[in-house]
């Protein structure tokens, strides 16, 4: 079993933003969860949002957080564009999973990254935790699942601050769900 932790609010700014105050609660609250979880590793995107989401969890679980590429973003804003005009790209690229922007891969290559991670798991006592970004994680869920599996919204919106999703032997178990503190 594998929770992917999509990250803790991040602050709103271009390149590699940290959290916010809001977001290290989420993420310490995801911790707590995972702690019932008996969680027996933890990897992280090597993005600031997600290795301080994994910080986070880390001091409630006491484990270290490895990082692994493989879980970063598929699509990250720089500011070297108008927010408007990533956007629409970022639609773009989910529309037509194949269109790769310059220096990125496209939607479908991100999702085969992110399932070359999990597949590396396998064999692995667990379970196990890993802090991602919710672009990758609906392509991966899309590759999956199907887009009619997908919770209502979650292709416009994307997948809320610090939302589990679990994969049980590469079949999603839960899709995008809020962790209950308790």
């Amino acid at each position: 079993m594998v929770y992917l932790i999509q990250h803790g609010e991040k602050r709103s700014l271009p390149g590699d933003p940290g959290l916010t105050g809001r977001g290290r609660q989420q993420a310490a609250q995801a911790g707590r969860w995972l702690s019932g979880r008996e969680i027996t590793a933890l990897w992280t995107s090597p993005m600031r949002r997600a290795r301080e989401t994994a910080d986070c969890i880390a001091a409630v679980t006491g484990l270290a957080a490895q990082p692994d590429a493989r879980l970063q973003e598929r699509l990250n804003w720089d500011g070297g564009t108008p927010f408007d005009a990533f956007l629409e790209l970022w639609a773009r690229t989910a529309r037509d999973r194949d269109l790769a922007p310059p220096g990125w891969p496209s939607a479908r290559q991100a999702a085969a990254r992110l399932r070359a991670f999990l597949a590396g798991l396998h064999g692995l006592p667990g379970p196990v935790a890993a802090v991602t970004h919710g672009g990758i994680t609906i392509e991966l869920l899309r590759d999956l699942a199907g887009d009619d599996a997908l919770p209502p919204g979650v292709l416009e919106t994307g997948i809320p601050p610090c939302a589990v999703t679990a994969i049980d032997d590469m079949n999603p178990v839960m899709i995008a769900s809020a962790p209950d503190p308790t």
